[in-house]
């Protein structure tokens, strides 16, 4: 027993570096993009379209402003791809051992739930200076003097005031996110490659990591897209609350407001996290993500 124990920790350790790695990485090296989207958002006028902007920061800020905030990103987005795997696997162990045989769609959904809501307390401090440094060029150069500043001029408070507009955001995109991608490895075994996963080559099963993962990505993207835009008016205060940010922005624009370069941002670095991540598994000896019965249930029913 206390082997086993042991063996769940390790496997648990594992998927917590690997999601680490994976985000930090994967959202740092998609930071110009983020910029484009960030600015996209809190300044439509100025920034009507991905062209448009590019072309005018560069002109005003230099080569310099397309890395903006990357040392948030790394660390907050790290530490929250540490909770959303590492977590994630843990509550699908629990939840499935007391839920049993119910909906594995409900337990991947209350699973990424749970590890989520954990996974943006601790990047919320992270997430508040990322954007500001990004949208707010005067703000600050990075997190080394981003934190004292808004923690003098706003106190502890100022670090989490946007946490719920953050989980609005984050919530909805994780709980799509994990189970589009659990539905997606399980249809393309079963429907596409029609062979188990042990009978498929790891670069086989990284193939399948990576379809899912994008596929994961895009849908996530659209039905947090709104949430999206709030967190950015809100961090950057062009808005005082969320009926103000939903106001200002209009409804129609809270779905379509830098959607376009939202799904180009956040399809390829979804992919990458889960190819990273999975990566990262194998290497370790253990198996790539993904829950596949399909192929099962046809070889018993046979």
């Amino acid at each position: 027993m206390v082997e086993g124990r042991n063996k769940e920790k390790s496997y648990y350790r594992v998927c917590a570096i690997g999601g680490m790695l994976s985000s930090g990485a994967t959202h740092v090296a998609l930071t110009p993009l983020d910029v484009l989207k960030v600015n996209m958002q809190v300044y439509p006028i100025k920034y009507n379209s991905i062209a448009s902007c590019f072309t005018t920061l560069l002109k005003e800020q230099g080569p310099s402003a397309f890395w903006r905030g990357w040392a948030g990103k790394f660390f907050g987005y790290g530490v929250q791809g540490g909770c959303r795997f590492g977590l994630y696997e843990y509550f699908k162990t629990l939840y499935s051992s007391v839920l049993g045989d119910c909906n594995r769609s409900f337990v991947f959904f209350i699973s990424s739930a749970s590890a989520e809501v954990f996974a943006n307390v601790a990047l919320c401090p992270f997430e508040a200076i990322k954007v500001r440094v990004q949208a707010q060029p005067h703000f600050a150069k990075g997190l080394a003097d981003g934190f004292p500043r808004l923690y003098a001029s706003e106190g502890v408070f100022g670090f989490y005031r946007w946490l719920l507009p953050l989980w609005g955001r984050n919530l909805p995109f994780c709980m799509v996110m994990f189970s589009t991608f659990e539905h997606s490895v399980d249809f393309l075994y079963g429907n596409i490659i029609r062979k188990t996963k042990a009978e498929c080559s790891k670069t086989q099963q990284l193939g399948v990591t990576c379809l899912a993962g994008y596929a994961a990505g895009a849908v996530g993207s659209f039905i947090s897209n709104p949430a999206d835009n709030i967190v950015s008016s809100l961090y950057n205060k062009k808005a005082d609350n969320l009926m103000m940010a939903i106001k200002k922005i209009g409804f129609i624009n809270l779905f379509t407001r830098s959607l376009p370069i939202r799904i180009m941002l956040v399809g390829p670095m979804v992919t990458l996290q889960w190819f990273f991540y999975d990566t990262i598994k194998v290497l370790s000896g253990l198996p790539t993500s993904g829950e596949v019965t399909a192929k099962e249930k046809v070889d018993t029913e046979a």
